[in-house]
């Protein structure tokens, strides 16, 4: 199944005219409705259960303690509820954030870690006012079909672990959890999929008495609430030294995660969202999270999946109720939660991964169709995403070979012809046209077009049906005419637009050799 069926409205190449998005439900029309507010309780409760392995795994990588982890996963949703700007959302500790505050937390340990957090949440809160948003428009689709895909091979490769060296049992069971999940929605969306496999599962484990894996072998989970924290570290440069780095790192790093998967859920949504109030809800959640002692976090793509896709959840009450119920859980209830086996949660992932991945954008007759240099951006953001296990990584690599490849595609569209012509004086003119977009790729080939030696006195470069973009193209210019000027020759540049002009006159002669 696709789930970039199609481009969001902000990004260019969207048609203007298009169907407008759907109108999504509200909190106040979900509390009015007993069927949209099982809905979104029932996908909080399938999230919150889903989190607690997920909080544990990251709080390791982290180096922490596992209710780091699970704590900042309870304040960042229940704070992201309120404070986001996509709706549905789920944000908690994650993985990317763990591996980047890591070292800190090795090299300086647990209060430079909180320090850290804090300082990344303010970065994500000045970046977010700052417009740092809006440049997600900027990211082509190739590199968010790229994003989804990495996305999904994580997700799954994140469950292998589960699946070796462990008993035989476990294999039969994750099989089990899948065939619920696949055919109970043809039967009943009443209850979610995932929960009714999760149920089950513990139950039949329970009652059979079976020695399996299960969330309480993957730490110890906590008995008390979350209390405020103040790092002790001293208000001086130094701290700040080794702290912004790392809070830099985290604030980008979570930032562009977040948005991805905002715009992900945009498009399965067909709705709309704020994502410069998503920015600084994600620093302003992170703040928050790090006065209450957690190890920060950001959107969490695959358990955002199962609230909006797998359980059908559109409102903000399933993400606040996913952070209660995963501290009630772990506190008031982590007896009953330690026996859920992992082979249950191991197929909610598998099936999340599964209806994540964009399968028809590998369909054989669509990458027949597709630009070579759209398959290779797709190619090379799941590669690095893959092999760095950090999708901020891979989307920025994706971003700079997308543009990459597009600036050469485009200075390959640029020509230049040349025309002799005679005056009624008598006088012979080279005139040269020159059609296509000029900049830093094109106008650095534009330099050798020109016979300097060849060419008659006058030489005109009519640039009527191109676009100077760019002061290296100024500069070109510039050198063009000064190497006419040194062989006696005069060059006249003409047909200007109003912007090339203005850009020509402001820079010409100001650039220095070419």
């Amino acid at each position: 199944m696709t789930t970039t069926p199609s481009l969001p409205a902000d990004v260019p190449g969207s048609r203007p005219d298009a169907t407008p998005p759907a109108r999504q439900p509200g909190v106040r029309e979900a509390l009015r409705s007993p069927a949209l507010l099982r809905t979104e309780v029932l996908a909080g409760l399938v999230v919150a259960l889903a989190l607690i392995p997920e909080a544990i795994s990251f709080s390791i990588i982290a180096g922490v303690d596992p209710q780091v982890g699970l704590f900042a996963s309870f304040t960042m949703a229940v704070s992201i509820a309120f404070l986001g700007g996509r709706p549905a959302m789920i944000s908690a500790a994650t993985g990317a954030v763990a591996l980047v505050i890591a070292p800190v937390m090795r090299e300086h340990g647990y209060d430079y870690l909180i320090a850290t957090v804090l300082l990344g949440g303010v970065l994500q809160v000045v970046l977010g006012l700052a417009g740092f948003g809006r440049l997600m428009r900027f990211i082509p689709r190739s590199v968010m079909v790229g994003f989804v895909n990495a996305l999904a091979i994580l997700i799954f490769l994140a469950q292998v672990p589960y699946l070796v060296d462990v008993p035989w049992l476990v294999y039969p069971m994750v099989a089990v959890g899948i065939a619920v999940m696949v055919g109970l929605p043809r039967v009943t969306t009443v209850v979610p999929a995932p929960l009714v496999a999760i149920v089950a599962l513990t139950g039949f484990t329970v009652l059979a008495a079976l020695s399996v894996p299960d969330v309480g072998d993957e730490g110890e989970l906590p008995d008390s609430l979350p209390a405020l924290f103040v790092p002790d570290v001293p208000l001086s440069l130094e701290t700040l030294q080794i702290i912004a780095p790392y809070a830099l790192a985290m604030a980008l790093v979570g930032l562009l995660e977040s948005l991805m998967t905002a715009k992900l859920v945009d498009d399965l949504t067909d709705t709309h969202s704020d994502k410069t109030r998503e920015s600084w809800g994600q620093g302003t959640a992170n703040v928050i999270t790090g006065f209450f002692g957690g190890m920060g976090g950001c959107a969490m793509i695959g358990q955002t999946m199962i609230n909006v896709k797998a359980s059908g959840a559109r409102t903000r009450i399933s993400t606040f109720l996913a952070g209660v119920f995963l501290l009630v859980l772990v506190v008031g209830l982590g007896d009953v939660v330690s026996i859920i086996p992992m082979a249950a949660l191991v197929a909610v992932m598998v099936m999340v991964s599964v209806g994540t991945f964009d399968w028809h954008s590998v369909r054989p007759q669509t990458l027949r169709r597709m630009p070579r240099s759209e398959t290779a951006v797709m190619v090379a953001t799941v590669a690095v995403t893959v092999a760095t296990h950090n999708l901020a990584i891979g989307v920025v690599v994706g971003v700079l070979v997308a543009t990459t490849l597009f600036a050469r595609r485009v200075a390959h569209l640029t020509e230049v012809d040349r025309e002799l012509t005679v005056g009624s004086d008598g006088e012979e003119t080279a005139v040269y046209r020159v059609t296509g977009a000029l900049f830093f790729a094109s106008s650095n080939d534009l330099y050798r077009q020109f016979d300097y030696v060849g060419d008659p006195a006058r030489v005109v470069i009519d640039l009527s049906e191109s676009h100077v973009w760019d002061a290296s193209t100024v500069a070109s210019l510039d050198a063009i005419t000064t190497k006419y000027a040194a062989k006696g020759k005069r060059a006249d540049i003409v047909g200007l637009n109003e912007a090339s002009a203005e850009r020509h006159e402001r820079l010409t002669g100001q650039l220095g050799s070419h």
